[in-house]
């Protein structure tokens, strides 16, 4: 780390062991520093703990059972207390100089929350090369307002202004939007950053889950009423969604104008499609 900040790292796995064993050899590929690295493993009946038992890394937590994302989350960043704790998927390539970018970023621009820009999909082109000219072209590039839950960088004064996130196991997967509300409310700033970029294969775990409960991949995997706990409006829920999608809109345009890519992208038969 070339900031004198501490930094953590953690992801919570349920069972996809391949995934687990692709996003920690990039971390070393990266030299991710390793030490820093909290796995939380939600009872994975796979190989996961072979695996894990076999490598070094900083701190490793075995739950009994699935607590959920927010539970394994939670544990993670209490287990390791750090300046900056990077919450992130077990389903993620990182790129050369990911830590240090999306820190930089978040000091530089005052953010209590950073994400990196990322590409979803298959991992059928050059991600590399694109991270590497990418976090150089657009490192100055912010997505005001617009984080993601597949990876981000939390303060430490947000767990002390808006909180950790709900641990419910029964959320299933709803404790990021409920985070992001309670940090919105708090004032929390918040963006996400070209300077740092990451692969994401799309939701293995969520998918693994809907599988297992007979569920369709364009089913919710949480409770019909969980958007109930933001104690909005179903109008409110819509121009929220709205104005969104419009911003979305915007930056698509912007960004595609100077760069001819944005900071979201989707892989499909080695085509990007940029969103």
């Amino acid at each position: 780390m070339k900031s004198d900040a501490t930094i953590a790292i953690t992801f919570a796995c349920y069972n996809q062991v391949d995934y687990t064993r692709q996003c920690i050899e990039s971390m070393q590929k990266s030299q991710t520093p390793l030490d820093r690295l909290v796995v939380v493993d939600n009872a994975s009946s796979d190989k996961t703990r072979e695996y894990l038992a076999g490598i070094e890394i900083g701190h490793v937590i075995h739950n009994r059972c699935n607590l959920g994302c927010g539970v394994a989350w939670n544990q993670g960043a209490l287990e390791l207390q750090a300046d900056w704790t990077i919450v992130m998927n077990n389903d993620v390539i990182v790129s050369d100089g990911w830590v240090d970018h999306l820190i930089e970023a978040g000091t530089r621009n005052n953010l209590d929350i950073v994400s990196p820009a990322m590409i979803e999909g298959k991992l059928d082109y050059d991600f590399e090369d694109i991270a590497l000219k990418a976090s150089s072209s657009m490192k100055d590039v912010l997505r005001p307002g617009w984080p993601h839950a597949v990876c981000l960088a939390i303060h430490k004064r947000v767990w002390q202004e808006a909180g950790y996130f709900r641990a419910t196991p029964k959320l299933l997967g709803y404790e990021d939007t409920l985070f992001f509300h309670e940090a919105r409310l708090a004032g929390m700033r918040m963006a996400t950053t070209g300077a740092s970029w990451i692969h994401h294969f799309g939701s293995i775990t969520q998918s693994a889950m809907k599988r297992e409960r007979g569920l369709s991949e364009k089913d919710d995997l949480g409770q019909r009423y969980n958007h109930r706990l933001l104690q909005q409006s179903w109008l409110d829920r819509k121009l929220e969604k709205l104005r969104t999608q419009r911003q979305l809109s915007r930056w698509r345009e912007g960004e595609m104008a100077a760069y001819g890519m944005t900071l979201w992208g989707q892989s499909s038969n080695g085509k990007i499609t940029w969103n």
